[in-house]
Parts: structure tokens; C-alpha cells; sequence
């Protein structure tokens, strides 16, 4: 069967920004709340961190809960990684996830810049270079005949939609306007020439546009 690159739960301002400006440790997502752009997930009764019961089922739980389905790899950006620039100056630094990551997978972290891999629970973080093909082939290899989840950010989409290795896409267009920061696009529309495109609405106010090859 073959191995597909997938992108799961990704989302966007409804202007298409990943991420707003001005990221930093304190804030992750620069200006933009990720309790805003996020609230269609953490209200989910799938929502991995949820501590108390209860939460909503349907098409959003539904997403929210197919996030590991057949996922034996993890490739995502240094910036999703977290907010270091240049050389690792703090390599006691080990992500934003705590003791507990919640990929559960090996994780391919591009950067210009590696360092040794490390292991947090059944997460084991590698430090990489390379073009995004050359990653895409570690990956794949580390995934054991499972697909790979393409984790973002929304730069790091890109440059594999540039190299056109993405296979499907999952990216939910949340209500919030950013008016700037890390844009993943203008429109979807300009996907078109190389993706079906289908758009759920969702109760919640977000929608779910399921991307997948022509």
C-alpha cells in the first residue's frame, strides 16, 4: 500500500494564516489566540489534553479523533518545534509538549541547524537537513509502512506543496482574521489545478476543506 504524506487538523484564519506575527516563547502563535483559532478541537470530547469529561461528538470530534489513524511518522518545521533561531544555544529546550508529546511517533524536525535526537515518552524528536524530498524519504522510512503526517507550519507546507509531495490535506478555516503573520494561502483556490477540493461546514463555525489529489 502506498505511503501517503498527509496533512491532519491543520488550521488557518479565515484570511489563511497559520500563525500571526511576533512568535515568541510566550506566544507561540504571535498575535493570533490559539484558544480561538483551536476552540473547534478542545471542545471535542476527542481533544487529547482534556482533563475534565464530557465534549462535543460529531464532524469535529470525528477529526479531532482521526488524528493518529495510520500515522507512523511526524515531519514539521523548526518553528513548530519552537521559538530558538540560528544555532541551539539551549539544548535543554525539548519542545512545547512537555514530558508527553502527543505525536507518539518518530518526529523529523527541518532544520539548517541539527542537533542530537532525543526521546520524551514514545516521541523521539531527529534533527534534520535536507531538501524536502530528502526528508520525506527518512520519514517514510522510519514510519514503518505507515503514512506521514506533514505537521506544519504553514512555511513548511508550502515548500512540500511546492516540491508537489503532498497527497491529501485536511485544513480547517477557522472564523478568526489574523490581517497578517505566516500565510499558508491566499485562497485554496489556487490548490485547484492540483487537488479535488471538497469544504464541510461545521456547527462549530469552522470549516473542513478535504484536499486530495487530482
Amino acid at each position: 500500500m502506498e505511503q501517503l504524506l498527509r496533512v491532519q487538523n491543520f488550521t488557518v484564519s479565515r484570511d489563511g494564516f497559520g500563525a500571526g506575527e511576533n512568535q515568541s516563547f510566550e506566544r507561540p502563535f504571535g498575535h493570533a489566540d490559539p484558544g480561538e483559532m483551536f476552540a473547534w478541537a478542545g471542545a471535542t470530547a476527542s481533544w487529547p489534553m482534556r482533563t475534565d469529561p464530557g465534549g462535543s461528538r460529531g464532524l469535529d470530534d470525528y477529526f479531532t479523533r482521526d488524528f493518529a489513524r495510520n500515522i507512523g511518522a511526524e515531519i514539521m518545521g523548526r518553528n513548530k518545534f519552537g521559538p530558538q533561531r540560528g544555532p541551539w544555544e539551549d539544548h535543554s529546550w525539548r519542545g512545547w509538549w512537555g514530558d508527553e508529546p502527543p505525536f507518539h511517533t518518530p518526529v523529523f524536525v527541518m532544520t539548517h541547524h541539527e542537533r542530537p535526537s532525543f526521546a520524551l515518552s514514545d516521541t523521539t524528536f531527529h534533527f534534520v537537513g535536507g531538501d524536502p524530498a530528502t526528508v520525506l524519504e527518512q520519514a517514510r522510512d522510519a514510519a514503518g509502512g505507515k503514512d506521514v503526517r506533514l505537521g506544519g507550519g504553514a512555511t513548511t507546507i508550502r515548500q512540500f506543496l511546492d516540491a508537489d509531495l503532498v497527497d491529501t490535506m485536511h485544513v480547517v478555516v477557522s472564523p478568526v482574521q489574523l490581517g497578517s503573520g505566516v500565510r499558508l494561502w491566499e485562497s485554496p483556490d489556487e490548490l485547484l489545478d492540483r487537488f479535488h477540493l471538497e469544504v464541510v461546514p461545521s456547527p462549530s463555525g469552522v470549516a473542513h476543506h478535504l484536499f486530495w489529489r487530482r
